[in-house]
């Protein structure tokens, strides 16, 4: 069931503001700028030949070419006394000496809560790339970056990232210490242990990781955990998970 009234109506409206708006152009010339600007471009493609602008520009800028798609690896090098040291036929990274001397200078306790996004190693847990506060590290005390953190966990069978923990994730996440996992030769991160199915329900608690699981990150749970009586989060969700599977 139509309106013949309201649509007439509608049309009256929209063609007065049509009018307006035709009337609100001409007064500022807008018709005889679009036509100017139209005959630019249009002359401006008839002159340029196909390719011209392109080979132009080729010309004045070098154009830069991935070593990756190249298939050649990148040599890194960063500003300092020496660029870089030659072994062989290899380039290898070296940090300058001001930073070097400035590390030595802070102490153990400072390089702990101390952010290198060079030096740092990033924890798969907190995802920092903080300097650790080992005193026997070689990388994070001496500043020489193709030495391992001894203040990170890696893990004897994957050797990814996954396995990468600080002192204080590794404590509060999963109740283990830095010295223990260091005397272990064979030491794994949860991904191997879950894989491998040594310990059942022992699982990354990670954000990332329980974001791929379809489960709510646990934030800072540590201390509900001691109030349940657990010594870490991973005993905590263990504990959970396996009432769970029980019901």
């Amino acid at each position: 069931m139509g309106y013949p009234q309201a649509d007439c109506d509608y049309e009256n409206l929209r063609k007065a503001r049509i009018s307006e708006n035709k009337a609100r152009m001409a007064s500022l010339n807008l018709h005889r700028c679009a036509d100017e600007l139209r005959s630019i471009i249009s002359s401006s493609h008839k002159s340029s030949k196909p390719g011209t602008g392109k080979t132009k520009a080729m010309g004045m800028v070098a154009l830069r070419r991935s070593d990756r798609l190249k298939g050649r690896v990148t040599d890194l090098a960063l500003p300092a006394d020496r660029d870089y040291l030659e072994l062989g036929q290899r380039k290898r990274l070296v940090v300058p000496s001001w930073r070097r001397n400035g590390l030595i200078s802070r102490g153990g306790g400072a390089r702990g809560s101390l952010y290198d996004p060079v030096l740092g190693i990033c924890c798969h847990f907190c995802r920092q790339k903080k300097l650790c506060a080992e005193e026997d590290c070689n990388r994070c005390n001496t500043g020489d970056i193709n030495q391992p953190c001894t203040g990170k966990t890696e893990c004897s069978v994957c050797h990814s990232s996954n396995g990468i923990m600080c002192r204080a994730c590794l404590w509060v996440r999963y109740g283990e210490e830095m010295e223990e996992v260091r005397r272990m030769k064979n030491w794994m991160c949860p991904h191997c242990i879950e894989e491998k199915g040594i310990k059942p329900y022992w699982i990354c608690n990670s954000s990332l990781c329980l974001k791929k699981r379809k489960m709510t990150p646990t934030g800072i749970a540590i201390y509900h955990a001691r109030e349940q009586g657990y010594k870490s989060v991973a005993h905590l969700l263990m504990a959970e998970l396996k009432r769970e599977a029980g019901k």
